[in-house]
């Protein structure tokens, strides 16, 4: 282990972070996979401040939870990060152009910058400083991120620990409100642009397209058995590996225990496969209000930029009090999903290329989601 490395985790401990190192494949057992949330306010005492914000930039939104992020400190510039793309954690069947996980890059990069703002510092991106790999990524850095003087801090940091994506049906008796709306869209500064609608027709026939979407990846099957192998099943399972989709809590827990919750059980024809398409029948149908974000380009840094710009359309959502679950099936770019896919940039670009896609309401509080500590992620340069 080099100095600098075991430097900084004597100096996570001497914080009271209890961020432990992980070992080559970032695999360690924790008695709560949510405690990345609650310690990201206790990193305030690290001595580095790119720790500091990176204990908050790994509670970012991403696709299928995979955390991508991997983290290189430089000792020789100490106000310099360098963020990689974890290879192994990328959707190659439902993201196979390495999109969607740029744009989690994205909302990484954008919540790093408001923790830092929250301490006078800014933050000076460079995309792609090796050049941007396509069609997929590569070892090269995603991103060089350096702090400099001069941050103004973010009103919408305050809520960072609050955002959620809800998975559940909203509360049809509920409107959103024209404000809560306008509150979301502003989020995003152009060149990006955030749109929202709660119109009824249009609201119907977003919910026909994210469901028919929804539906091509429940029945392609190499798309849906991406999504089941990333299930981590009762609370063992996510404890040990928590990034992926996790399924646990009261009620599941026992019946992963029993047998009556496995991965054969989400394959098409078995109960678990019926209830999960059942279960996201109802959240579809009970959404009053749609968002989605667009970017004048196609490029990797517009990915990057469409990831920072969801980030802050989360926060602005979890500030105006409205649940939001992102819903970008048809936006992916597999054959299968073509026609949705074309049908969504037809009918929501508006000029631009839609990026994302999410639906806003009402709904309940829950929990947050599992997170893999911050230092897990980071990587001897």
């Amino acid at each position: 282990m080099s100095t600098s490395r075991r430097q900084i985790l004597r100096s996570a401990g001497a914080a009271g972070l209890a961020l432990l190192p992980l070992g080559a494949r970032g695999q360690q057992l924790r008695s709560d996979p949510s405690a990345p949330w609650s310690e990201a306010p206790l990193a305030a005492a690290h001595a580095d401040p790119r720790i500091r914000a990176l204990a908050w930039a790994v509670l970012a939104p991403n696709p299928h939870n995979r955390q991508p992020w991997v983290a290189e400190l430089p000792a020789a510039t100490p106000d310099t990060m360098l963020l990689f793309c974890d290879l192994d954690r990328r959707l190659p069947v439902t993201d196979p152009l390495d999109r969607q996980i740029t744009i989690g890059l994205g909302c990484f990069i954008e919540l790093f910058r408001m923790a830092a703002a929250a301490e006078g510092l800014d933050l000076v991106v460079t995309p792609f400083p090796d050049g941007a790999a396509q069609p997929r990524l590569d070892g090269r850095p995603v991103a060089r991120l350096r702090l400099v003087p001069g941050g103004v801090a973010d009103p919408l940091f305050a809520v960072a620990d609050r955002r959620r994506s809800v998975k559940a049906p909203y509360d049809m008796d509920r409107p959103v409100p024209a404000a809560a709306l306008q509150a979301v869209a502003s989020a995003v500064a152009p060149p990006g642009r955030c749109l929202v609608t709660a119109e009824a027709s249009r609201v119907a026939a977003l919910r026909d397209l994210v469901w028919r979407a929804w539906m091509v990846e429940a029945t392609t099957p190499a798309a849906h058995l991406e999504s089941v192998d990333l299930m981590r099943l009762g609370r063992e399972a996510v404890t040990a590996q928590p990034d992926g989709i996790s399924i646990y809590g009261p009620g599941l827990d026992a019946a992963v225990a029993s047998g009556q919750i496995t991965h054969a059980a989400m394959l098409p024809g078995q109960p678990g496969y019926d209830f999960m398409v059942s279960r996201y029948r109802a959240m579809m149908t009970a959404t009053p209000a749609f968002v989605w974000t667009t970017t004048p380009g196609a490029g990797r840094a517009d990915q990057l930029q469409a990831g920072r710009d969801w980030l802050r359309v989360n926060l602005a959502a979890t500030a105006a009090g409205l649940a939001l679950q992102p819903v970008s099936q048809a936006l992916q770019e597999y054959p299968e999903m073509d026609g949705p896919y074309r049908e969504a940039q037809r009918e929501l670009g508006e000029g631009g290329v839609v990026q994302m896609m999410g639906r806003l309401g009402y709904g309940p509080a829950v929990p947050p989601t599992p997170r893999w500590p911050a230092m897990s992620r980071i990587r001897t340069a």
